[in-house]
């Protein structure tokens, strides 16, 4: 399968130019051969922006992922829209399983090549520290899985990489390949480095870090986007600048691993 990661410009006061970037950068992927495409976290608004989140606020079935269903569907392309800012009482009056019958979440959705929404994420650890994350949003419950070809596909954002029991209870439901949508600012890079590694290497399984690229008032993102095989290797990598990098994974190669060094056999609970 050939995998997607899209660093976006984002820019907090262009919204609709950073839908505008999104829709473009899975169509540029989908024109390299790609088979799925992950987005960064909160791309639309811009993570940092957080006076603009309930003004843009809006629902599991709103204009973006509308925008990405139909330009996956035309292209025959999954796509991770991860993440926007969840309106979750539109969501819940739409008929979508909310944690809130109100408030807001920081919502993933992962769409399949037919432009169906298969999974949604909602972050679980919101980040506390010199953040509004954590007063402005609603955390998730539910771990989804989606199945995309031959992988078991599971979904964190961000902060959770510092979490390594959420990424074992993926593991516990199959998972292959986590896609991990970011907002990872300086001067944190050697983390931004380390723990996603750590989370392949420790798990056997693909991970792969989608950052946005960008400046705001008080934070500048390390861009950096990158795929780690089972083996903790850098596979496909960017800069901190905008841009598409594409690489093939297999599914057989974490079976392999798997087999070749069983430490998840070894776990004690």
């Amino acid at each position: 399968m050939t995998l997607a990661l899209a660093q976006l410009e984002i820019d907090s006061g262009d919204v609709a130019g950073n839908r505008a970037r999104a829709v473009d950068a899975v169509e540029a992927a989908a024109n390299r051969g790609a088979d799925l495409v992950a987005l960064p976290e909160i791309f639309t608004v811009g993570y940092f922006a957080f006076d603009s989140y309930a003004e843009h606020a809006e629902p599991l079935d709103g204009k973006t992922v509308k925008k990405l269903q139909a330009v996956a569907a035309k292209h025959d392309i999954g796509v991770l829209a991860g993440s926007i800012v969840e309106d979750l009482e539109a969501s819940s009056n739409a008929g979508f399983e909310t944690p809130a019958e109100s408030g807001y979440a920081n919502a993933s959705v992962f769409i399949d090549t037919d432009g169906t929404s298969q999974g949604v994420y909602r972050k679980h650890h919101l980040f506390g520290y010199d953040s509004a994350e954590q007063d402005l949003l609603t955390s998730g419950e539910s771990l989804a899985t989606v199945a995309f070809g031959n992988f078991t596909v599971g979904m964190t954002t961000c902060y959770d990489l510092r979490f390594p029991e959420l990424y074992r209870r993926l593991v516990d439901k199959g998972v292959s390949l986590i896609l991990v949508p970011s907002a990872w600012p300086y001067p944190r890079v050697e983390h931004w480095k380390l723990l996603p590694r750590a989370r392949a290497v420790e798990n056997l399984c693909y991970v792969a870090t989608i950052n946005g690229s960008g400046t705001f008032d008080d934070a500048t993102l390390v861009g950096r986007s990158t795929v780690y095989d089972p083996w903790g290797t850098a596979v496909a990598r960017l800069d901190e600048e905008p841009g598409i990098v594409t690489t093939q994974i297999e599914h057989t190669e974490v079976q392999q691993r798997r087999t070749e060094f069983p430490a998840l056999e070894d776990r004690r609970y």
